[in-house]
């Protein structure tokens, strides 16, 4: 499989590169030359997580990536089970947080440490570089840590993600190296983009990211719906299904997407914003106009200028009316986000987090005769417990893989948010 860049000014790139470089020569995002469209008897089968993801990865990869090697590699990164869970009648949740970071991008960066690591040429450390409005850096962190032959460097925003997610990626050392920008997420991003495009910084080290702009961090999240399918299948839920995924970065929607693509009976989706809505106004407007982000108490989708938008405009062939034609979008605010926690978790009992909490009203707020939904609860409640605590008025238990983040002690590097100062860093 080739993979060509989103701007169109790059040359034609294989796997192992579109890896290990992260971002293509002319700033573009790689996308894969075909999707492959899976068999209807697919979606009819029954099997394990594992089983169908595996199935999933080999119609992404299985051209490069011998499958013994693939089929090691799902089951390395999925350890762990997203399950559905009934919110209230036709609400379901995708509960993607029971990985080691409880967060939905620990599928992601698991799956791009074993692949990164099984392209590794030896010529030298491979330094990834991500940036993080919260729980990519985290992810990330986590899936990398102790892999030989690979550095990672973490920029994130000083004082805008919560002291939780700070702790999962600022106290592991070894081979992690946190970096606490004073600037904003989207100043996090521009720095990494920076780095790519600089000749003397790639002259002299080996750089590739692991944000949602690698292909093999964002197409891996498309496991996860193909996973609730099978899910609702099992319940006899299938025939007119809908899917809403809260999008800071756009990496795991523009994963589902291409998974209808595949073939995935979904119906349509919503993407659900905060504040930051740049790609709801797009929708409601036909025109893309990024802005900077906004903080807000859904930290991980404080995201003015969304990368993976270049990947859902491709797709869809640069039509604003054959992405509506699929996608919908909600935005809210702060005030907004609070209600709906509030009101969810003493309606149901359901404690939702800020992100997963614009998923539910999102779906809660649109449905259609026959429909059944599921939203994608991305994080731990805990992660965002001080907020969390402060909604509902009662404590929020900290699973004990997180409380023993936070026995550690931090340790990030301040800098600016100006790009010599990032890069004498790294020369250094």
């Amino acid at each position: 499989m080739k993979y060509y860049s989103t701007n169109g000014k790059a040359p034609l790139a294989s796997l192992q590169k579109a890896v290990v470089k992260g971002l293509a020569e002319d700033r573009g995002l790689y996308m894969p030359e075909r999707i492959q469209r899976l068999p209807e008897a697919f979606f009819r089968a029954d099997g394990s997580f594992v089983e169908l993801s595996t199935r999933v990865a080999n119609a992404f990869f299985g051209e490069d990536v011998p499958a013994a090697d693939l089929q090691r590699i799902v089951a390395e990164t999925l350890s762990f089970d997203c399950p559905l869970h009934q919110v209230e009648p036709g609400i379901y949740a995708l509960e993607l947080f029971h990985g080691p970071t409880l967060a939905f991008k620990d599928v992601g960066a698991r799956f791009m440490a074993r692949l990164l690591q099984h392209f590794n040429d030896g010529k030298g450390p491979v330094n990834v570089l991500v940036a993080t409005s919260g729980d990519t850096g985290s992810a990330v962190a986590n899936g990398f840590l102790g892999v030989d032959g690979i550095r990672v460097f973490v920029l994130y925003p000083k004082g805008k993600v919560s002291p939780i997610q700070e702790c999962q990626f600022t106290t592991l050392g070894q081979n992690i190296t946190a970096l606490e920008i004073d600037g904003t997420f989207d100043d996090c991003q521009a720095l990494v983009k920076a780095a790519f495009m600089d000749a003397e910084l790639n002259e002299a080290l080996r750089l590739t990211s692991a944000n949602s702009i690698n292909v093999a961090r964002f197409l891996p999240q498309a496991f996860y719906y193909f996973w609730a399918y099978a899910q609702l299948q099992r319940l006899g839920l299938a025939d007119n299904v809908v899917c809403c995924v809260p999008s800071g970065n756009f990496g795991n929607i523009c994963a589902a997407l291409f998974g209808k693509r595949m073939g995935l009976p979904v119906k349509r989706f919503i993407a659900a914003n905060n504040a930051n809505s740049v790609f709801y106004e797009f929708l409601q407007t036909g025109s893309y106009r990024p802005r900077p982000s906004v903080q807000t108490i859904a930290n991980a989708m404080d995201v003015g200028d969304p990368s993976n938008f270049a990947r859902i405009w491709d797709l869809y062939g640069r039509s604003p009316e054959a992405i509506r034609a699929d996608i919908s979008g909600a935005t809210y605010s702060d005030a907004q986000i609070e209600e709906t926690i509030r009101d969810c978790y003493a309606r149901t009992g359901y404690l939702l987090d800020p992100h997963g909490a614009c998923g539910y009203r999102a779906l809660k707020e649109s449905p259609q005769p026959g429909e059944v939904g599921f939203f994608c609860e991305t994080a731990h409640p805990a992660k965002f417990k001080d907020t969390v605590e402060r909604i509902i008025g009662a404590p929020v238990a900290i699973p004990e893989r997180l409380a023993a983040f936070m026995q550690g002690e931090k340790r990030s590097i301040p800098l600016g948010k100006d790009f010599e100062g990032f890069k004498q860093f790294l020369l250094g």
